[in-house]
């Protein structure tokens, strides 16, 4: 499950729960249900300026239609977070190497993961000790 994603108008701290998208070649400005995953060229709005959207002159909006509650996860998420776990629990454990550790002569070890550090679609993060 990913984070809540915001408004993306500045100075607005509400959630998103419609995609914008921009048509340029037809000059259609395209207003749907909150897009899957973030695009870099397109735009989140929160039910506010979702609502109020207006687009230059000559354009035309193509308002989709919204779903009236938020969509729940699906078998497919829970299977995909499923196969995430089994996958980390099945790796080995890794230790720390020393500093100046060579796995093979001339080759440094690439260092270990810090707090934080995405790896694919997930991040590790560490419980405080």
């Amino acid at each position: 499950m990913g984070a809540i994603r915001q408004c993306s108008r500045s100075a607005c701290r509400q959630s998103a729960v419609a995609t914008l998208t921009y048509v340029y070649a037809d000059s259609t400005a395209v207003l749907g249900p909150l897009a899957t995953y973030a695009e870099p060229h397109c735009y989140d709005l929160c039910e506010q300026h979702a609502g109020s959207l207006t687009v230059p002159r000559g354009w035309e909006v193509l308002r989709l239609a919204m779903p009236t509650h938020p969509p729940q996860p699906g078998p497919d998420d829970l299977l995909a977070l499923a196969h995430a776990v089994r996958e980390a629990a099945s790796r080995p454990s890794e230790k720390e190497p020393s500093p100046g550790h060579r796995s093979s002569p001339g080759v440094l070890e690439a260092p270990a993961p810090t707090e934080g550090t995405r790896r694919g679609h997930l991040r590790i993060l560490r419980e405080p000790s």
